[in-house]
């Protein structure tokens, strides 16, 4: 059983499995194809899991795919924490430009279904983290797009607590939205 909220961004959602605990720890159903086709109402074809490690301070993002190659995503975090942000870059959107950002973790279990048309981008706020997520399509480098972490334009408030992120080179040469890669 899933509990589905919607959040700032029309589309993204965030979905919190049931999670089933006692001495012996916890037993939580990460994905049923049913169940996750039923709170969104549509069909969903996943073709690619993606599993990253990170330590503190590392931010990734924002990262997207354009036409053909367009992907969803349902992320969470199988060990430690992250501060997870969606940014919407679909064209005449309402909220085009703007963010949303939420705590993944281990612990909570929470997860995030980004659409198609999302920038997305994490920030470890633990030790060191698992961030584990599934794609509606293939990684395909010659539709991929980026957009400056740090975008002033955006305004994310990532909580670094007084100290800078580590980013790879890749993701500091990042434009920002007005001049990155048009979603289409």
């Amino acid at each position: 059983m899933l509990r589905v909220s919607p959040t700032a961004i029309e589309g993204v959602l965030l979905i919190e499995p049931k999670v089933h605990r006692d001495d012996r720890g916890f037993f939580v159903e990460s994905f049923n194809a049913r169940e996750f086709e039923r709170a969104l109402g549509r069909r969903i074809h996943f073709v690619q899991d993606n599993q990253a490690r990170s330590s503190l301070g590392v931010l990734r993002g924002l990262h997207y795919q354009v036409t053909p190659h367009a992907q969803g995503k349902l992320v969470r975090v199988a060990h430690g924490a992250v501060f997870d942000v969606a940014v919407d870059i679909r064209p005449g959107s309402p909220t085009h430009g703007r963010w949303v950002g939420l705590e993944l973790s281990a612990d909570n279990q929470r997860q995030l279904w980004l659409p198609p048309g999302m920038a997305h981008g994490y920030l470890v706020t633990s030790e060191q983290a698992d961030f584990v997520y599934k794609t509606t399509d293939y990684y395909a480098p010659e539709s991929e797009g980026a957009i400056r972490w740090d975008d002033p334009a955006i305004g994310i408030e990532w909580p670094l607590a007084g100290r800078s992120p580590v980013v790879s080179a890749k993701d500091a040469a990042a434009p920002p939205l007005a001049h990155a890669r048009p979603f289409a």
